[in-house]
């Protein structure tokens, strides 16, 4: 199927969208005539197959059709379900099932998501998209308003979202249990993925069974290399997000929620480097550095200015001061503290474990009994509940899409710190590391979407495209 004329139909679907009543699309209000989501799932190999047996266990879904663009990783899943039909090309699957699907699930690197996602959503299918969302600011927000304009059920992969400890959590900041917070300190254990990388790997020959061209979707052409997959693409900013894209939906999502935060206002960043024989390069154009701290400030209505810190690659926030030798600083994954005035809050990865430190048992107040409602199973089945009308979904694109925002607003301020042109004539004798003249404190008007005091750093706003694969409505 040729792009134009995808490109054609898709826009057909969207159009004919406003005349159909909601009810026959399946609005918010909308209750399946049966118990069965009928689904295409979009990326069924690794993490995706993980996707859709969680799906199939909610016995609530049947799957239509499968795409993935290698054989090799898809063998489990096909192995599986072997009468499912299977494509390569995620449009084939939007030119021959469109209208026997209720709802799509995409699970693939992060730069395919919103191409594969928005012919699909624009079409009134309920969405389940893995995270970070989008692969830049600028597909999130679109991704947010087709969600809205098409009033469809939509949920991001960040399975903390349907647990209790994230309602827990909001419970004890809405009751101001710990008090106003000023400070949020997040870190995670990745990457677990090589990063740092320098330079681009020689090329080798594209395994039987992957259709290279299709993996790289909207990326620019470059040769295959197994630096790149599986899983590996993560560490290259052309397909992933890094370790702040990763885990940053995970872990960052208990403030964005607690605390009601929206688009940080500031962001700076800084990261390790490498040092080739006298000098220290730190100019990742392709990856991102192997470790960072990230700075982010928000505004919140009940807690005023909130610095939010992020730590990866080792990189771990301080102890508490009145932490004792047999609490722990969050999980093995990561977690996040907060600093209230009254007290000091901590959580595991995932939003999980919310508990307050001893020292301020007697100083916080009385933590609230539960209130929120809770999910009634867990995220997949909150997912397909909501597409039958039945529960709301913990993640819609509404709440996630704001939420991959603030993610990826760190990783401006990343690349920013990086940024080559900004130590263009340094040699080794000029080198300061403690006035590295990358490091850029970025001002974000998240309304307008556009960095204030830093244009070059726009350019990864909006993000680019091979030819024929631009993202745009």
């Amino acid at each position: 199927m040729k792009r134009r004329s995808f490109i054609r139909k898709a826009s057909a679907a969207a159009g004919t969208f406003y005349i159909v009543p909601s009810f026959v699309l399946g609005g918010n209000n909308h209750t399946a005539p049966s118990d069965t989501l009928y689904m295409a799932t979009i990326g069924v190999g690794g993490r995706g197959n993980g996707v859709l047996r969680e799906l199939y266990k909610t016995n609530k879904v049947k799957f239509v059709a499968f795409c993935d663009v290698d054989d090799r990783r898809a063998k489990q899943t096909y192995e599986q379900f072997e009468k499912v039909p299977r494509y390569k090309d995620f449009r084939k699957v939007y030119e021959n099932h469109l209208s026997e699907i209720d709802a799509f699930s995409v699970a693939t690197p992060d730069h395919t998501h919103a191409a594969i996602a928005l012919p699909f959503m624009q079409a009134g299918k309920h969405a389940y998209v893995e995270k970070p969302l989008t692969h830049n600011i600028s597909e999130a927000r679109m991704m947010t308003r087709v969600a809205r304009e098409r009033g469809i059920i939509t949920q991001m992969g960040n399975q903390g979202s349907s647990t209790d400890g994230i309602r827990t959590a909001r419970e004890w900041m809405e009751s101001g249990v710990i008090g106003k917070v000023h400070k949020v300190d997040c870190w995670t254990n990745r990457p677990v993925w090589p990063q740092g990388m320098g330079k681009v790997p020689q090329p080798e020959a594209v395994p039987e069974g992957l259709n290279w061209d299709l993996w790289l979707g909207p990326a620019a052409y470059r040769p295959y290399s197994p630096a790149y997959l599986p899983f590996k693409w993560r560490g290259w900013w052309d397909f992933g997000t890094g370790a702040l894209g990763d885990m940053g939906c995970h872990i960052m999502e208990t403030p964005f929620n607690a605390l009601d935060l929206k688009y940080p206002y500031e962001a700076e960043a800084s990261c390790t480097t490498v040092w080739e024989g006298d000098f220290v390069e730190a100019d990742f154009d392709q990856s991102p550095p192997p470790s960072s701290v990230v700075r982010l400030k928000f505004k919140s209505d009940k807690h005023g200015d909130v610095a939010l810190n992020w730590y990866d690659g080792g990189l771990m926030p301080s102890r508490p001061e009145h932490m004792a030798d047999d609490e722990t600083m969050g999980d093995s994954g990561g977690g996040s503290i907060f600093y209230g005035d009254r007290g000091v809050m901590v959580v595991d990865t995932y939003s999980e474990n919310p508990r307050i430190l001893k020292y301020y048992e007697d100083k916080i107040a009385p933590r609230p009994k539960p209130y929120l409602k809770r999910v009634k199973k867990d995220h997949y089945h909150n997912f397909v509940n909501a597409c039958m009308g039945k529960e709301e979904a913990s993640s819609p694109f509404s709440y996630a899409g704001p939420l991959t925002e603030a993610v990826l607003m760190g990783n401006l301020a990343v690349r920013a710190y990086q940024y080559k042109e900004l130590k263009e004539g340094k040699g080794p004798n000029d080198w300061d590391p403690y006035h590295y003249p990358g490091r850029k404190v970025l001002k974000w008007n998240g309304e307008a979407m556009n960095i204030t005091n830093y244009d070059k750093a726009n350019q990864w706003v909006n993000g680019s495209y091979r030819d024929g694969w631009k993202v745009t409505l």
